[in-house]
């Protein structure tokens, strides 16, 4: 089974190679999407987290949910010194987490029901889990962020997730909280595979913030290993990263 939607701003895409999961829990699937992009997005004047930016209201009137994301928010920025922060210009704006977080809730919600091998991919992001039809791990591809339509790289995943920062979908919205007038420059794209989706798309957020430096940083994490191209077309990537690598 496999199904797509346009939720979150972004294609949705879940399929799952156990026997036939139930329409409902499809359902039950984009509808938690649905919540999370009610609950979150900044661009939806009633979702909860534009109501707090708006001052409507307390932080005892926030819900559970915004209460964790938040609070695993500030963890991250004390994490990364400070390179992955959610507010500027007196605004919040989660999305550097949310996303990863509701992939990996999603993918939860699959494990709950006994499924082994499937994969949730939210624009480019993913948790994949156990092996596609082939009985192999996932064949996925990192594209070139000059030329979209063309693979740079295909990766074996198993039991992982991996996320891309970059500039070249979306436009410069991340930005440097150090120098936050100065768009990072360092990288076009940064993707990172890692043991979750939740921390591999945190620590891609705030890598791509911390400019060259931000290799460094991923080098340095257990677990994860990061692939990225510079404006000039030249890739850098972790020492541990070819072994994901298909010849």
């Amino acid at each position: 089974m496999k199904e797509s939607r346009d939720l979150m701003g972004m294609p949705i895409t879940i399929e799952v190679l156990d026997p036939e999961p139930s329409e409902a829990d499809i359902e039950q699937a984009y509808a938690y999407l649905q919540y999370v992009d009610e609950t979150f997005s900044t661009y939806k004047e009633t979702s909860e987290i534009s109501r707090i930016n708006a001052g409507q209201l307390e932080p005892e009137q926030y819900s559970t949910d915004m209460k964790n994301v938040l609070a695993q928010c500030e963890q991250t920025k004390q994490e990364t010194e400070g390179f992955f922060d959610i507010a500027q210009d007196g605004q919040l704006d989660p999305s550097g987490y949310v996303k990863g977080w509701a992939i990996q809730n999603v993918a939860q919600q699959l494990a709950d029901k006994g499924l082994h091998n499937y994969y949730v991919d939210a624009g480019g992001d993913m948790q994949v889990s156990g092996y596609n039809a082939e009985g192999q791990p996932w064949i996925v591809g990192i594209r070139n962020p000059f030329n979209r339509d063309e693979i740079v790289k295909r990766v074996s995943l198993q039991d992982c997730g991996m996320a891309t920062s970059g500039t070249y979908i979306r436009g410069e919205h991340i930005y440097n909280p150090r120098q936050p007038d100065q768009k990072p420059q360092a990288f076009v794209s940064l993707t990172v595979i890692g043991p979750n989706i939740v921390d591999a798309d945190r620590y891609a957020t705030a890598a791509f913030a911390m400019g060259k430096a931000g290799m460094m940083f991923l080098a340095r994490l257990n677990g994860f290993e990061a692939y990225a191209i510079d404006p000039d077309g030249i890739a850098t990537f972790t020492p541990g990263f070819t072994r994901y690598v298909l010849a």
